[in-house]
């Protein structure tokens, strides 16, 4: 199980709900990924009152944890803004924070997120930031009040999978007890596999499903990759090695004179 502040799930995936071809395409997708959670953006749910009521027939239909975000706020004021708002329209305490400081990247204003999160943190929001793999913002944010880290892979829809290992190795390692969920820039599921063979506890995944050709098989596809990892983990897959080693020992082995 993961735990998720006060919250248990049995999914290590979540899904984004955003640029799919239909809302019964997303319900597919939904279901085929087996996802306990997925992230809505406030501002497009509430674009139109109709498509806002739909959003959430579906959405109560599947039986999923709403994760709302504040997907395109780019200071902190707007991003406070939004989880109230968020927090009203949605109805829970959880919110993704998304800070964004560059436009090309779409990489986390870390200065921005930290000052948010320690707002929204003392007001009693459950904050789930989108960060990079910075140690010292991990620590910064975990001190603002975070218990869950959402750590990027690499740029917002790139397909990239893990850009850092070295970083996101070092970031697990540091903080062996924080649920960390990889956010962002995974394209294919031997990516999501990767992480969860890594350490990482669960990952969300968006445009890598919403945009594949089959975005259903894609789905199921990302669900057997996560459950791989998991067990690949568990099961303590061996160190890279910068040498041959048999696997087959010599004592014992015939020879021919």
């Amino acid at each position: 199980m993961l735990q998720l502040y006060q919250t248990q799930v049995r999914s290590h995936l979540m899904l984004g709900t955003a640029r799919y071809p239909s809302p019964a395409v997303l319900a597919d997708a939904v279901r085929a990924a087996r996802a306990e959670v997925v992230t809505v953006s406030l501002r497009r749910e509430s674009a139109g009152e109709r498509a806002g009521q739909a959003f959430w027939a579906l959405i109560r239909e599947l039986g999923v944890r709403v994760l709302p975000n504040t997907a395109g706020c780019h200071s902190v004021k707007e991003a406070v803004t939004t989880a109230h708002m968020a927090r009203e329209v949605f109805g829970t305490s959880w919110i993704k924070l998304e800070v964004i400081g560059e436009e090309d990247t779409l990489q986390p204003d870390v200065f921005g997120l930290v000052d948010a999160a320690r707002s929204l943190c003392a007001e009693g929001f459950e904050v789930f930031p989108y960060t990079t793999e910075d140690l010292v913002v991990a620590e910064r944010l975990l001190a603002a009040g975070c218990r869950v880290l959402m750590p990027w892979g690499a740029p917002i829809g790139s397909g990239r999978g893990l850009n850092n290992l070295f970083g996101l190795k070092a970031l697990r390692a540091h903080f062996p007890e924080v649920p960390l969920v990889i956010d962002a820039g995974l394209g294919v599921p031997s990516h999501a596999a990767q992480a969860l063979e890594l350490g990482f506890d669960a990952v969300l995944i968006n445009t890598a499903v919403a945009q594949a050709r089959d975005p259903v098989q894609m789905a199921g596809a990302f669900a057997q990759a996560v459950e791989a990892g998991l067990a690949a983990r568990a099961a303590g897959p061996i160190e890279a090695r910068d040498f041959a080693v048999p696997s087959t020992p010599l004592p014992g082995t015939a020879f021919r004179g």
